[in-house]
């Protein structure tokens, strides 16, 4: 019974390992979008227009507009952030989406949005290279993490688990969900610079790239965050134990002294994915300091204060900035929940795909994807001419 045991408990492990390489592999459709975009860029002067139109420049730091901020190297991801939250919105022409992407993906990921706009709302992309703010000398995190060794050996595999039979299959897939390369990427940890960024700008909200947007947002910009700088769903409350049961604890390692003396392992985790940010508030705080020093401090202790991510600096730094905002804002976990209740799904204004089965893998929920491939135009030359085709 035993030997019985063990043999399930690896054959999970192996599903999880199979799980970590077909999520952190590009499929060959979306690397197919970025080249073919990246091309027509270079080839065609309307890929190249001006987003958005000269004329609408000032929008980009109106107060009176609802500014959303997503920062994605995924061309089609992005796409359905913007099209399902401006098919949302009670008030598109109200909308301004500020895309971030990384400098290989900037030529295609303009071309999409120049070739396919959401009028009447108002994108605007840009590369971290234009972004004069981004050096060396205020993003100090950056050089630290590329530079050390234990992020080295840790995203290429000299201490991978999947030998130890003992592991818990759940704790073994976030482990290597922390593996993933998009972890150490500067487009991830750029929400943490968001005042800097955008200097201009009174109050944002910011979703990742694996969300949906199902009902009008617009009510977030009103929310009283009663003077904190981050209003985000808590994740420690709730019938599922699987995704609304974390807490500290959940992230941290609290046999390291620094961590037990500094924190406590009962305080209530929230979620990245959909926030609204007071970048006012966020002005006077230390925020940003505190990020710098807490991912430091890990690299120092060799990676032992908590698995890679930006989740567990970012509790750290915002402690006593949250503002808890209602649940049905926004849903997670329908990247590693099978069993989601279809109806909560639907009602979600917000619903993320976090976790490995990403939507646009051929591991996501089957009964899940619709949610998301609804907001995908399969009939637009781009995505057909590279195969990305429609689930059956």
């Amino acid at each position: 019974m035993e030997n019985m045991d063990r043999e399930v408990k690896r054959s999970r492990l192996a599903e999880q390992l199979h799980k970590h390489f077909a999520a952190t592999a590009i499929p060959k459709g979306l690397h197919c979008l970025s080249l073919c975009l990246t091309d027509e860029y270079s080839s065609n002067a309307h890929a190249r227009k001006q987003l958005p139109p000269p004329e609408l420049l000032p929008l980009l730091s109106d107060n009176s507009y609802h500014h959303f901020i997503v920062a994605t190297d995924n061309i089609l991801a992005a796409s359905v952030v913007v099209t399902s939250a401006v098919r949302s919105s009670l008030k598109p022409e109200k909308v301004v989406f500020h895309v971030i992407t990384d400098k290989k993906t900037y030529p295609g990921m303009h071309s999409w949005f120049a070739l396919n706009p959401v009028s009447p709302a108002i994108v605007e992309v840009k590369g971290v290279h234009q972004f004069d703010w981004l050096t060396r000398e205020n993003v100090p995190v950056l050089e630290a993490i590329e530079n050390h060794q234990a992020v080295r050996n840790h995203y290429h595999g000299k201490h991978m688990m999947a030998s130890n039979a003992s592991e818990n299959p759940r704790f073994f897939a976030s482990k290597l969900q922390a593996r993933s390369p998009k972890y150490i990427s500067l487009l991830n940890h750029l929400r943490i610079y968001l005042p800097e960024l955008f200097p201009n700008l009174n109050k944002v909200v910011f979703l990742d790239d694996d969300v949906v947007i199902q009902h009008d947002l617009s009510p977030l910009w009103e929310i009283d965050l009663s003077g904190k700088v981050n209003g985000a769903v808590e994740t420690c409350k709730g019938e599922d134990r699987w995704v609304m049961s974390k807490r500290f604890k959940t992230y941290f390692n609290f046999s390291h002294p620094l961590v037990a003396n500094n924190l406590d392992p009962h305080e209530c985790a929230w979620a990245y994915g959909m926030n609204i940010f007071d970048l006012n508030a966020w002005r006077k705080t230390n925020i940003r300091d505190t990020y710098h020093y807490w991912v430091k401090e890990n690299l120092k202790s060799n990676l032992t204060l908590w698995k890679l991510g930006t989740l567990p600096p970012a509790l750290i730094a915002f402690r006593g900035n949250v503002h808890p905002i209602d649940p049905s804002w926004h849903m997670l976990g329908l990247g590693y929940q099978e069993k989601t209740d279809l109806e909560s799904v639907s009602k979600a204004a917000v619903i993320h795909y976090n976790g490995q089965c990403k939507p646009w893998l051929d591991i996501g929920y089957k009964h899940l994807r619709p949610f998301w491939t609804k907001h995908v135009n399969y009939s637009n030359d781009f995505i057909r001419n590279c195969h990305i085709l429609e689930p059956q």
